[in-house]
């Protein structure tokens, strides 16, 4: 069986690279933009620094900003509509995973209207059309929604967030920008952060992991242990190596999957908008003691690309309780916090399970596991 890994077509990294979006779009012809981008980041002028340059440059854009921070089916619905009536031809998603994964399910369904109801989407839908050409400019450093191949939709009706796992989403250029996250507060920081964070752990042993995603994983845990605490403080160094860190970790999650960290912090964002890195922060540590039996000696090589000394002197167990502790104690130095008490409800905790159980992340675990499992993880973390 061959092994698929798919990429961005151009990708340009470092501060000021957003001027590169000028050069693209007027090399790829492209006449209108449909600027999808957050209220936050309007408000903040965050978003006006890559529409003065378009509007500098004489392009032409029209701005979307019907986008919540867990993107709803509705969201996509009113954007279509939008998108139909500006007469673009390209999107510029601005922003964190909400607005790239807006702009995904956008340009998926202008380009394959059979799946407009947005439901049909989930999981890995047949769609037939490339969609329309975005061109995504990361506003935080953790989702990596620029390289990957999927978007998350909240189902509200439902109460659930639903994955679509498409190569025709995946943008053909991102621009990765260190000066576009420098206004994220310290909170969505260390968050975002934490979620880049988890992408790497769990890519490293989800069960389709290979020596190509292993390279990108290992490579991305390094990068994010040692820039993260700085990337909250604000320094240079720091938003720098988490904008590189996040990317590079997405090259290789978006091609070999996940696990069920994302499975349990899909249905707290579900059901009580828990933000996504926060959850995953919360969950990995706990998630990676119940799978370090099934890992090998991936951990030792996890504990080494997280910092810790002496790894090579370490007993299995060791280096196991290693790896956990130094993601548990990066988690804490950034301030997220250490348990689900303040968020989950013992009540919904039927719900919870079989949601993460039912979530497309679910299968790439690399320990088999039931409802009851992950009933009894959600327990532990309260």
């Amino acid at each position: 069986m061959a092994n698929r890994f798919i990429l961005n077509e151009t990708s340009y990294h470092g501060k000021g690279a957003i001027s590169a979006i000028v050069d693209e779009a007027k090399n790829r012809g492209f006449k209108k933009a449909f600027v999808c981008s957050d209220p936050d980041l309007i408000k903040f002028n965050v978003t006006k620094k890559v529409t003065d340059l378009l509007g500098n440059a004489g392009l032409v854009y029209e701005v979307y900003s019907d986008i919540k921070p867990n993107p709803t089916i509705e969201n996509v619905q009113s954007g279509v509509e939008a998108f139909k009536k500006s007469g673009a031809d390209y999107i510029i998603a601005i922003g964190g995973g909400s607005s790239m994964d807006t702009a995904k399910a956008i340009g998926i369904i202008i380009t394959n209207p059979e799946y407009a109801d947005v439901r049909s989407l989930e999981g890995v839908a047949p769609t037939k059309n490339p969609c329309v050409p975005i061109i995504a400019v990361p506003t935080t450093a953790g989702t990596a929604a620029e390289v990957t191949i999927n978007y998350v939709i909240t189902d509200v009706e439902k109460n659930r967030k639903f994955v679509c796992v498409d190569p025709h989403d995946i943008p053909v250029v991102a621009v990765v920008d260190p000066d576009m996250m420098s206004t994220m507060p310290k909170g969505l920081t260390a968050a975002t952060g934490m979620d880049a964070l988890t992408h790497a752990i769990e890519g490293y042993i989800t069960k389709g992991a290979w020596e190509l995603s292993d390279m990108f994983h290992l490579k991305a845990i390094e990068i994010i242990a040692r820039s993260l605490r700085g990337a909250v403080a604000n320094t240079e160094e720091g938003r720098e190596g988490m904008a590189l860190g996040q990317y590079v970790a997405g090259m290789g999650f978006s091609n070999v999957g996940l696990g069920i960290v994302h499975s349990m912090a899909h249905t707290l964002g579900a059901l009580y908008d828990t933000p996504h890195g926060v959850a995953n922060a919360i969950i990995l540590p706990t998630v990676m003691e119940y799978n370090a039996d099934v890992t090998g000696e991936k951990y030792k090589d996890i504990a080494k690309a997280m910092g810790v000394q002496g790894v090579d002197e370490m007993s299995v167990e060791e280096y196991r309780k290693a790896a956990v502790d130094a993601v548990r104690q990066l988690s804490a130095d950034v301030g997220i916090p250490a348990d689900l008490k303040e968020i989950a409800k013992k009540e919904d905790l039927d719900f919870l399970a079989q949601s993460a159980f039912d979530d497309a992340c679910r299968p790439g675990n690399p320990k088999d596991t039931s409802v009851e499992d992950i009933k009894a993880l959600f327990m532990k973390l309260m």
